[in-house]
């Protein structure tokens, strides 16, 4: 019995020193986790200050600045492809006709050529430059036009957006309106996109398939203004307002500099032309004086380095007088 009764004082004792020491970690622990609480909220509110902070204007800025210069990358590798050129001048994706297309062109000339001249050299030189030259050039061309086109309304479509949702409508049916009344390629590309978000695509995968098709950096800016917007949240009115004062000023500078360049223009033009016009002419008048120049060989050597160093002197001139925006 008194073995008992000690081991139970025993088991009181070691219990009651083990208690207490419990209770002295618990008080640390407590201390512990209210500076871990402290520290919780100090970092809630560093974070609830970097996310005020890239809603302020500055951090906007350079976020637009990245994301614009990423897209320009995107933008030299995608207008260089014949896929991309197609889509802006509105031919669709169809890149095996166009070269069915360049190859028929190239064998046709070719074949004209070789009964013409009876010289298979020239028959396939000139198959060559209608080949790959000729077919690139008229798709350069429709691709500039229907772009040219596509920016000029631009800025009208943007003061559509801004006009409706001030008025109340959501931006959606805004783009809708400007598929319905603005003229062709806007509206149709604009009328491609509504369909696409109705059919479940979200804004930035449509605006993305939008910017491929008319690869313009108006809509780069336009697609970067409502991304930003979704996801930082501001007035969206005031910010596409802003961008149509921005995008009319490019305008009106692109005007500007095209008046002031005008001279530098006509004056390239002039002397491009005036060795080749000055060779026809000869040609017609004295027959005879400008025979020697196509028929001796060192005539052909002699035109062939005239044409080298009026390509090199064209590319050169189009160089300092072309603006790039």
């Amino acid at each position: 019995m008194l073995f008992v009764i000690a081991g139970i004082l025993g088991f009181i004792t070691i219990a009651g020193l083990g208690f207490a020491f419990a209770g002295g970690d618990s008080g640390q622990a407590k201390a512990a986790k209210r500076a871990q609480m402290i520290a919780g909220g100090g970092e809630r509110q560093v974070a609830v200050r970097a996310k005020a902070a890239a809603n302020t204007p500055d951090a906007r800025r350079q976020n637009i600045l990245k994301a614009l210069k990423e897209q320009e990358r995107k933008q030299k590798k995608a207008t260089l492809s014949i896929s991309a050129r197609m889509l802006a001048a509105g031919l669709g994706e169809n890149v095996k006709m166009f070269w069915i297309v360049s190859g028929a062109l190239a064998l046709i000339v070719a074949l004209v050529l070789l009964v013409l001249s009876q010289n298979p050299l020239i028959a396939l030189g000139g198959g060559f430059a209608a080949g790959l030259g000729l077919p690139r050039w008229v798709l350069g061309f429709l691709a500039k036009s229907r772009t040219k086109k596509f920016t000029e309304a631009f800025s009208d479509a943007i003061d559509i957006i801004v006009r409706g949702i001030k008025s109340g409508l959501p931006v959606h049916d805004c783009l809708k309106i400007i598929g319905k009344e603005s003229p062709e390629p806007l509206g149709g590309e604009f009328r491609t996109l509504t369909e696409n978000i109705a059919m479940g695509v979200p804004v930035e995968a449509a605006l993305e398939k939008m910017y491929e098709r008319m690869p313009t950096s108006e809509l780069r800016f336009f697609a970067i203004v409502l991304g930003i917007q979704a996801k930082t949240g501001g007035n969206l009115a005031e910010a596409l307002g802003n961008l149509s004062t921005v995008l009319r000023a490019r305008k009106l500078m692109k005007e500007k500099i095209k008046a002031l360049s005008a001279e530098a223009v006509a004056s390239a033009s002039i002397i491009g032309c005036l060795p080749p016009g000055v060779v026809t002419l000869i040609s017609v008048t004295s027959p005879s004086y400008m025979k020697p120049m196509f028929t001796d060989p060192r005539g052909h050597l002699m035109l062939l380095a005239g044409a080298v160093w009026m390509t090199l002197g064209i590319v050169v001139m189009r160089k300092m007088i072309n603006f790039k925006f």
